[in-house]
């Protein structure tokens, strides 16, 4: 009889251990991770100022189970980027990951064909990983000419349709229209356009961050 007790009981430990360990998976921090250049590194910022940080504040409070992790570097590229997703993907395991890159490609003139074959394996790879993926479509200075600036808007339209990635069309589009809101370089956005630029990301960002929707029919009684 004893050993029949003591069968049961390892048995109960072992339920109980198992149930504790669903409960740790369930509240386990989710992670967004943004990868990008300056504009999302908070460059020429007081820390916590750049919209990236005013994201992870704004998570705290509505939605506290998210962990944004930002990995951009002023002056990064699309070539940048790629290189350095793998071991980011490895090491944060993001289920939601931000895309912003491409305007470095193009203040250097670097092939637009170049900067959209990156973009595209950027965002294939997130998405093979299981991530969601939300691109930040982004503009230059008409000083570049007509030809060459209307086809880099056009990349990130068509890298979001054809890989199947959400699409903010134009991250600094709240921003342009106020000229003091910019830098002395005329390039990067003061503390005072970041609530703005955060306000232009985030009605395409937060249908990312919700559960997938179950499509299973419940049966009728």
């Amino acid at each position: 009889m004893r050993r029949g007790w003591a069968t049961i009981v390892g048995i109960l430990v072992l339920v109980l251990a198992s149930l504790g360990n669903a409960s740790a998976a369930t509240t386990a921090p989710r992670v967004l991770l943004v990868i990008g250049d300056s504009l999302s590194a908070g460059y020429g910022l007081e820390t916590g100022a750049g919209w990236v940080a005013l994201l992870q504040h704004r998570l705290q409070t509505r939605d506290p189970q998210w962990r944004v992790v930002n990995a951009s570097v002023s002056g990064e590229t699309t070539a940048g980027g790629l290189s350095r997703l793998p071991g980011l993907l490895g090491r944060d395991k993001p289920q939601v990951v931000v895309v912003e890159l491409g305007g470095n490609d193009a203040l250097r003139g670097l092939s637009l064909a170049a900067t959209e074959s990156n973009l595209r394996s950027i965002v294939s790879a997130c998405r093979e990983f299981g991530a969601r993926v939300l691109l930040l479509g982004m503009r230059i200075p008409p000083n570049y000419g007509p030809r060459y600036t209307d086809a880099f808007a056009r990349i990130f339209p068509r890298v979001a349709r054809l890989e199947h990635a959400s699409l903010v069309p134009f991250l600094l589009a709240g921003v342009v229209g106020h000229p003091g809101w910019f830098q002395h370089d005329d390039i990067h956005p003061t503390a005072q356009a970041q609530p703005e630029i955060l306000d232009t990301v985030w009605p395409q960002l937060q249908p990312l961050l919700q559960p997938p929707q179950s499509h299973t029919r419940q049966r009728r009684r």
